[in-house]
């Protein structure tokens, strides 16, 4: 990047051409007061806080660009006098307790180092405040109009909820909807409580006040948000051992200073009454407390009885995508050398198992292809199967902002939501018919000669026999297939197909299917015919994670048929790998997937079940096998923080340690390893699951070695050599480091294939998949088709949101559904309704709307109470067994 040489007060320094003055101070170390300035937005200008002068005049810092030779003065007694009058102006209007007390706000912080004492504030307040929101507090004495809320939630979140009201000295922030902040458009991303300057809006609480540029100079911890995939740098204030606040942390990789309502505010569960600090045992069909040894006797106990049973296959167990990288790891080392199973599997069998199976056909390796920094660069984007502004709320107003900037956007979804809001095409292809669609966009990049013939000459294979099928798919017939209009089907290819920087990004829409694994890899099919993979002529295929470590979860081989970095347990070299570390065989044959360690605890040939911080009663399929699997299990374990619903079923049931309070790594969307580090002690007896896992093999007279989490990651990096460059010594000091990073010296790889791709013989493949049904199609008894998904303010079962503020903003599962239909079966908005599938009943909240297509229902499944995936079938994707979420025949009725 080309600089400017600018001087200081007598100081050169370098600034990136398109710096301001303020930037520039700031490089030189010179503090300059800017009340309307933030680095995250556009400049403003308006509070004059930030005058200094150059070329013989005094000019707002913040406004003003930087030229070659540039001579600055900050420090005249005319121009600190000036600064000085503009802060005492602001804050002459403010009442006394703006200043009161030695605030940590940036206004307070400002004022003491311009010697302006609390006397300065004279105003006499009376403007009132809205305190109806849970996370977001406004107190309109202390606004004083800078913009900066107004322009985070418009320029970094993309919402658009704020804005100013008044005129002249009563001009005051409020919702721009009218009304209390809680009815607003506001999703409660915090920012403008991070980006203000003077407290006016802040959150409720110890940690009033405290933002991520003014961060406490004590009890402050760097981690990784435990909510999604997005992989978000934290900083966590703590104060005797509680958390008081949570920051995004301004150098971020991914989040650059911003969050979501989950990340920021969402840690509430943790000090909840329900919290497990104890384990507990089943005595007489009853759980009850019970101490730690003999909680781990009877565990220990109850495996070995299984083996000698049943041999090591009568055991399995399920890791967690919300576990560290570490404990992912020691639970796969457990079954493998402790019990001697392939018996492990987590949760990324429900949600991106095909992309792993569809992404290492079509390229080689498992992960997306580019980091989230160039999909952010590219000309067109097209999203598919995802709504990231409530699923990955940091991604959606990051891609949202490149939408605004210019790139252009197609979006693949039946829901009208989010960024198809924003979209130059949307295309709403009925569940179900995924690869018809994409064929059918294939079609159209090989007739209209949108494609790199180069690139196919000589880095890919199957062109042939993909031509040959896609002449059978063109928009006509492909409208019929999909029901989406032919003439936006050629639309949206020739937006993707003319770009020069085209990406793909996709979510559970693509993958939760009978024909997932297919879905991902005709979708990956647009970008190797675009030759915008692997080179500077696009930014790849990218799968948004769900769970905030499911990548991580399947890396360190948590999986039935792969050991750590993804070597194949039929594979006698991969197996002698990690036998020279381990110092132990690993059996030879794939263990079980999670659906059919289910069916064999039903057979009566699965004899114990670990579970670790999975409910799988509330997010599984088919409830009702799944309980009667439980059930019918001699024993059943489960890690938690909670007592779920699973947890209810287990004989066993250990305390678990959070996010917030665990050593060691995850692995977000983009590949990147990220520290996890614990920033409050876990309450009562509980223990990381890294603890648990240690303990229950010593207790079996076992050792897993790995001491600390570090060892782990370090053990993990010997066995498998993608991973071998990694480990927490690092991290600390780099912060976040993408895979493959084989040596401890290499960057990683943040772009995939730029040489050669994965595969055997190291070309894409082109992959040419039939358009096959659903597993379901709706008929007279079952009329309407239901997707399920997640909600913005929620995560996952609910297990941790629920138990806070957030349910005043989301409060009960809700169905949505067409006005259409709501009018056919005489439904009306907020009434409750009672959904029935083949395969069990729900009872939810009608909300009438005009989000899902005519036909199709919506609902999440936050509230397991509300009984979702009773609804939802065992039908599984032919290649993964993930389960079709997304199209299940359903019939309403008023409850």
């Amino acid at each position: 990047m080309n600089g400017f040489m600018v001087e200081v007060d007598g100081a050169g320094v370098t600034v990136p051409e398109e710096s301001s003055l303020l930037t520039a101070v700031r490089a030189a170390g010179i503090e300059l007061p800017a009340l309307c300035s933030d680095d995250r937005l556009s400049p403003a200008g308006s509070c004059r806080t930030c005058l200094v002068r150059t070329g013989g005049r005094v000019v707002a810092a913040c406004v003003t660009p930087v030229s070659p030779g540039m001579r600055v003065d900050t420090g005249s007694d005319d121009v600190v006098r000036l600064r000085r009058d503009a802060v005492e102006v602001i804050v002459s209007a403010l009442p006394p307790r703006a200043l009161a007390d030695g605030g940590p706000g940036e206004l307070a912080h400002v004022c003491r180092s311009l010697g302006i004492g609390p006397e300065a504030a004279q105003g006499a307040g009376g403007r009132g405040g809205d305190d109806s929101h849970p996370y977001v507090h406004l107190d309109r004495d202390l606004c004083i109009a800078c913009g900066r809320c107004v322009r985070m939630c418009s320029e970094v979140q993309g919402t658009f909820a704020l804005t100013l009201v008044g005129r002249g000295g009563d001009t005051v922030v409020a919702p721009g909807t009218g009304g209390p902040w809680i009815e607003s458009d506001c999703v409660a991303c915090g920012g403008c409580v991070d980006t203000c300057p003077t407290g006016a809006i802040s959150r409720p609480g110890p940690g009033r006040g405290l933002t991520s540029a003014f961060p406490p100079a004590e009890g402050l911890t760097r981690t990784t948000c435990g909510y999604c995939g997005v992989g978000c740098a934290l900083d966590v204030v703590t104060r005797d051992g509680e958390v008081t606040a949570v920051l995004p942390a301004r150098d971020g990789p991914v989040n650059r200073g911003h969050a979501c309502v989950k990340g920021r505010f969402s840690h509430g569960f943790r000090t909840s009454p329900e919290r497990l600090t104890r384990p507990l045992l089943r005595r007489g069909g009853v759980l009850e407390p019970a101490g730690w040894d003999e909680a781990l006797a009877h565990v220990a106990r109850g495996l070995r009885a299984a083996v000698d049973a049943g041999g090591p296959d009568a055991v399995a167990a399920i890791s967690s995508a919300r576990a560290t990288n570490e404990e992912n790891y020691l639970v796969q080392k457990f079954m493998r050398v402790v019990i001697g199973t392939n018996n492990v599997d987590n949760c990324s069998r429900l949600c991106h198992s095909p992309s792993a199976a569809g992404l290492t056909a079509s390229f080689g390796l498992s992960g997306g292809t580019d980091v989230f920094d160039d999909v952010e660069r590219a000309d067109c984007l097209l999203v598919v199967g995802a709504n990231p502004v409530e699923a990955h709320p940091v991604v959606g107003a990051r891609l949202l902002r490149q939408v605004l900037r210019g790139a252009r956007l197609v979006v693949a979804d039946p829901r009208a939501v989010g960024l198809a809001l924003h979209a130059d095409v949307h295309l709403r292809p009925r569940p179900g018919t995924n690869v018809a669609l994409f064929h059918g966009l294939a079609h159209v990049l090989l007739a209209e000669g949108l494609i790199d013939e180069e690139f196919l000459r000589e880095r890919a294979t199957g062109l042939p026999e993909l031509t040959e099928l896609l002449a059978d798919h063109p928009p006509d017939r492909v409208a019929d297939l999909t029901g989406v209009p032919a003439a936006d089907l050629v639309a949206a290819a020739r937006l993707y197909g003319g770009a020069e920087r085209p990406a793909i990004v996709y979510g559970l829409g693509v993958t939760e299917h009978l024909h997932g694994t297919d879905g991902v890899r005709s979708l990956s099919n647009l970008a190797i015919l675009r030759g915008a993979v692997g080179t500077d002529r696009g930014y790849g295929v990218n799968p948004l994670r769900g769970q905030n470590n499911v990548q991580g979860a399947s890396d360190m081989g948590a999986l039935p048929d792969l050991l750590p970095g993804y070597g194949k347990v039929a594979d006698a070299a991969v197996r002698s790998r990690a036998e020279d570390v381990w110092g132990v065989p690993v059996p030879p044959r794939p263990g079980l997937r999670i659906p059919d360690m289910f069916a064999a605890a039903r057979a009566g040939a699965l004899r114990a079940l670990w579970i670790v911080g999975e409910d799988v009663l509330a997010t599984d399929p088919d409830t009702r096998q799944v309980a009667r699997a439980l059930d019918a299990c001699p024993l059943v374990v489960c890690n938690e923080l909670f007592l779920s619903e699973t947890a209810r079923h287990a004989d066993v049931v250990l305390p678990a340690a959070s996010w917030l309070e665990k050593d060691g790594t995850f692995v977000n969307f983009d590949r990147r390893f990220q520290r996890v580090r614990p920033a409050v002690p876990p309450p009562g007896q509980a223990r990381s699951d890294f603890d648990i896992l240690r303990a229950v093999a010593e207790a079996m007279g076992a050792g897993l070695g790995c001491p600390a989490p570090a060892d782990a990651l370090a053990e993990c990096g010997r066995l498998a050599p993608v991973f071998a460059g990694l480990s927490h010594d690092r991290l600390d000091r780099e912060g976040a480091v993408p895979w493959p990073c084989p040596t401890p010296h290499g960057p990683g790889e943040a772009k995939l294939y730029t040489e050669r791709f994965a595969t055997p013989d190291g070309r894409a493949h082109l992959a040419a998949p039939p358009c096959l049904p659903p597993g379901e199609r709706p008929d007279d008894d079952y009329p309407l088709l239901l997707v399920t998904g997640r909600r913005w303010a929620h995560y996952n079962s609910g297990s941790m949101t629920r138990r806070g503020g957030n349910l005043a903003l989301d409060p009960v599962d809700f169905l949505d559904l067409h006005s259409d239909d709501a009018c056919r079966y005489g439904l009306r908005d907020g009434q409750g309704v009672t959904v029935e599938s083949r395969h069990g009943r729900a009872r939810l909240v009608a909300r009438v709307g005009e989000q899902t297509a005519p036909g199709q229902v919506f609902c999440s499944f936050h509230f397991p109470a509300s009984g979702v995936n009773r609804l939802t079938s065992g039908v599984a994707d032919t290649v993964t067994s993930c389960p079709e979420y997304k199209v299940t025949a359903v019939r309403v009725a008023a409850s």
